[in-house]
């Protein structure tokens, strides 16, 4: 390929990145105008679901916990009270939607590959299915067996306070170095440890990103391979708990807050997401994981303070 060529399509990639996410504004900004045309008395207003949406999209796939963020943001934003609490927690489940269509956009050769695999037209895709399936399976067995145990006495600021110290504390003493295998080099056992390492993350604050690229760290994966694991991995486990949870609660979610607000609020998650995705990718192709350390630490001594001053409930 000639470097005339390779800038040309570099040009055209840019392009189309551009006039994506001009689009993607677009149906925010028109999604906007909708929200706030509907009724304002549905307990989510337009700034809930556009900040909801933004914790979502930014912290779903950087080694933070957007469960922990979430939950923080939903006790300052004074959500779930009363009969909208089913709905407020499903609503902030539902808007991982928009970060699995961010995923699904900026990774689609490689989930092709994957839908290829999956009818037997590409070996490749095949075995790294498999391979995600494995690392899927132990933390799906655990939620389906443990979820009103883990919803019961984890889904609390103090529990979430905790596994933001711990993982941050981790990270800066344990700094994981960047093996120099790629993503089909995986074998089934390095899936299963990853898979394994999942589990730890059923606990609200410890990060389903930070477990899973610093397992496939530990396994020899270069940070490229652990971090587009991390992200195949997580779109599978994203979708099969938002289907879950929308089969069991989405019709109260439309019934407290109607259509329009909350789709204002998945569709400002993936364009973060997106946004989000690239940063992280971006970033660590020449740098560690210890920022996302000290800010772990940091975000769990602002909580500590939010807490110890009342200014949010430590209770579920």
């Amino acid at each position: 390929m000639t470097d005339t060529t390779s800038r040309a399509l570099e040009a055209t990639e840019a392009r189309r990145r551009q006039f994506a996410l001009v689009g993607g504004l677009v149906v925010v900004a028109a999604c906007v105008a909708l929200a706030l045309a509907a009724d304002g008395g549905s307990g989510l207003g337009v700034v809930d679901a556009i900040v909801l949406g933004l914790v979502e999209g930014i912290t779903e796939y950087l080694p933070v916990s957007s469960t922990g963020h979430l939950l923080v943001t939903q006790r300052l934003l004074g959500m779930g009270d009363g009969a909208a609490a089913t709905a407020a927690d499903t609503f902030v489940i539902a808007i991982q939607v928009g970060a699995i269509a961010a995923v699904l956009g900026l990774y689609w050769n490689r989930v092709w590959s994957l839908v290829l695999g999956l009818v037997g037209r590409d070996a490749d895709g095949r075995a790294l299915l498999v391979r995600i399936l494995v690392a899927f399976s132990p933390a799906a067995l655990v939620g389906f067996l443990l979820e009103d145990t883990i919803k019961d006495r984890l889904f609390g600021p103090w529990p979430v306070v905790v596994a933001w110290a711990v993982g941050g504390a981790a990270l800066l003493v344990w700094r994981p170095a960047p093996g120099t295998r790629g993503l089909l080099d995986m074998t089934m056992r390095d899936a299963l440890v990853i898979g394994l390492a999942q589990m730890v993350a059923m606990w609200p604050g410890t990060s389903r990103s930070l477990v899973t690229i610093v397992a496939a760290l530990a396994v020899g994966l270069s940070m490229a391979a652990a971090v587009e694991f991390s992200f195949l991995l997580g779109l599978l486990t994203l979708s099969a708990a938002t289907v879950y949870d929308l089969g069991q609660n989405g019709g109260e979610v439309l019934d407290q807050f109607g259509l329009a607000t909350p789709l204002l609020g998945v569709l400002v998650a993936g364009v973060s997401a997106g946004l989000a995705v690239k940063w992280l990718v971006s970033y660590l192709r020449t740098r560690p994981l210890t920022i996302f350390g000290w800010y772990r630490l940091g975000v769990a001594a602002a909580t500590v303070v939010l807490l110890v001053t009342g200014t949010i409930e430590s209770g579920r």
